[in-house]
């Protein structure tokens, strides 16, 4: 009987309809980076926007659009649908790879399940109205964290895993090796030059972007100071401050819509 199980999940991971809501996933992906970069680029040059520039505050500003229910629950279906394709990919695909590189790339789609799974489920609490992820319950898990045994170590290790998955996007976005997930062989050269530069900006600014999370979460055990972990909008507040923060930060959240533009493109040409 298991075996029989896990091959009727292994053919629901590979099913026609499931990759169809990943694709929607994408789209929804996408949708919310540009509302990051959007909420950015107030915090760099307009009035204060009211909502935080991270998920929960594009989640929010979502749910302030007409329909913005029915699309919140799009974003939710989108994401977990995407969950469950790389979960299923996590653990029966990339069988024409084999050793430490099936490894790798089976390790990665695992944690990219659990960010799709971890965004649907906030968009699900925005609509259901039982909160999301902000920046005083980030504050509050890790000064938990920091008071149990060993607390301190378990969010600098934290940190510099955040750092090292913001230094892998940086890497994959000057390599570009993102194209070896889509298929742009029926696109004119041009379209394609232009999509492999949305995918290049577009990673290495959000790589720098939880770089500086992952940072910020660091020094927050070294020091103690838990207001030092805010999350990406706190990271945003903080490339602000350094000398031509300004510009620094417009360049970042252009970038965060440059990674919402390739994730609605990926949507159409993502291999699967």
């Amino acid at each position: 009987m298991a075996p029989n199980s896990g091959g009727k999940a292994e053919q629901a991971g590979d099913s026609a309809s499931l990759k169809v809501l990943a694709r929607v996933g994408l789209i929804a992906y996408g949708v919310v980076h540009l509302l990051i970069g959007w909420l950015a680029l107030q915090i760099a040059w307009g009035p204060p926007a009211g909502k935080r520039a991270d998920v929960s505050g594009a989640l929010r500003t979502l749910a302030d659009q007409p329909f913005g229910r029915i699309l919140l629950w799009l974003v939710a279906v989108g994401m977990g649908a995407l969950a469950l394709w790389q979960a299923s990919e996590a653990i029966w695909g990339y069988r024409n790879r084999v050793g430490a590189k099936r490894v790798r790339n089976q390790v990665t789609s695992g944690a990219k399940a659990v960010i799709y799974a971890a965004l649907g489920v906030s968009a699900a609490s925005v609509v259901l109205g039982w909160g999301s992820w902000d920046a005083q319950s980030q504050q509050q898990t890790t000064s938990g964290v920091l008071a149990w045994p060993a607390g301190r170590e378990i969010v600098v290790v934290t940190g510099l895993i955040i750092i090292g998955v913001g230094v892998a996007g940086v890497v994959k976005g000057v390599k570009k090796s993102f194209n070896d997930e889509i298929d742009t062989s029926s696109m004119s050269p041009v379209a394609r030059k232009g999509v492999a530069r949305l995918g290049q900006v577009g990673y290495i600014a959000k790589g720098v972007a939880l770089g500086v999370v992952g940072g910020l979460l660091s020094y927050a055990a070294l020091t103690f100071h838990r207001q030092k972990a805010p999350g990406l909008d706190g990271a945003l507040h903080a490339i602000l401050a350094q000398p031509l923060g300004r510009f620094l930060l417009t360049a970042v959240a252009l970038g965060f819509v440059a990674f919402g533009l390739f994730a609605m493109l990926e949507s159409r040409y993502r291999r699967m």
